[in-house]
């Protein structure tokens, strides 16, 4: 049987009358015409083929049939009710099943050492994280939020921009201390540089822009290592493999420490925008709400001026 969303309706004006105890206050009651519950009444008695209710001028009840049938829906409605209720407080309640979807890079660096922290915070929350080279179809996916570097989909999701951060170039000061430093993008050609698979393509990127002012260098790089993950790239570098070129706000710690040593400072690289991306404008659970809000919140604590420049 299809289902008819008027019945429902109906059976909510009938459920105001026996609460009530008359037409007049439940016409109060629902903002309604004292006639157009009259209506109502009389078409769900035309859908179930029963007189419901018994009216005279002093009071109204219901009928032997009427009744059974009360008895039987009054549950069904305060299941809805309850329903309702429950879904709405995922609207200020931070607790069930929260799925994000990232990449490895921001899962690994950025992600994890506030993990901890986060689900402290909110103990009634189960967090699922995916790490994946794509975003694929956050909804169909069952994914709750996705939060992903570069611009954001041509489509229908919300995008909320949490940071933007810019391109560097490093090497190990193993690496310098044997084979020197670059002092111009050109000098790169020289050098053996650590290659990566673009996540999208699969293809390798073989060319590195560097950009001063009004100036624009493609340089072409090669080496012996190609990867198609930040952290194997990370680690050799840090190793003395070769030079890498790398999100600046992902190895600010390994150049505090001096693993790593930033070359090429007076050439910028490419600026990487970092997105939440999320289904719904109008109606997003407290759960994804608190969960994109921390994450700005600690990545933007966490900005350096190397991100800033």
């Amino acid at each position: 049987m299809t289902f008819d969303g008027r019945i429902i309706s109906n059976v909510g004006v009938l459920a105001a009358i026996v609460e009530g105890g008359s037409f007049a206050r439940a016409a109060d009651a629902l903002g309604l015409s004292r006639s157009g519950v009259s209506r109502a009444v009389s078409r769900l008695e035309a859908r179930v083929g029963v007189q419901l209710l018994d009216r005279t001028t002093r009071v109204v009840s219901l009928t032997d049939e009427g009744r059974r049938f009360y008895t039987g829906v009054a549950p069904l409605l305060t299941g809805i009710d309850e329903v309702v209720s429950s879904t709405s407080k995922s609207a200020v309640s931070v607790r069930g099943r929260l799925r994000v979807n990232v990449d490895a890079f921001f899962s690994s660096l950025l992600l994890a050492p506030h993990l901890s922290e986060f689900l402290t915070r909110h103990p009634d929350l189960k967090l699922d994280i995916v790490a994946r080279d794509q975003l694929g179809d956050l909804i169909g996916d069952g994914f709750d939020v996705a939060v992903r570097f570069g611009a954001p989909p041509d489509s229908s999701l919300v995008a909320r921009k949490l940071l933007e951060t810019r391109t560097i170039t490093v090497a190990s000061r193993g690496y310098l201390k044997r084979y020197g430093k670059p002092e111009h993008p050109r000098d790169l050609a020289r050098h053996a540089c650590i290659q990566v698979r673009d996540s999208l393509t699969g293809q390798p990127i073989d060319a590195w822009v560097f950009r001063q002012g009004n100036k624009r260098e493609r340089i072409a790089i090669s080496g012996s290592l190609m990867v198609a993950e930040f952290g194997t790239m990370l680690g050799a570098c840090a190793g003395g493999v070769g030079i890498a070129r790398v999100k600046a706000i992902g190895v600010q710690r390994l150049l505090e420490q001096g693993t790593l040593v930033e070359l090429l400072p007076d050439w910028s690289g490419d600026s990487f925008p970092l997105y939440a991306l999320t289904a719904s404008r109008q109606f997003p659970a407290a759960k994804v709400r608190v969960f994109v809000d921390f994450i700005h919140d600690r990545l933007n604590g966490r900005n350096t001026t190397a991100d800033r420049k």
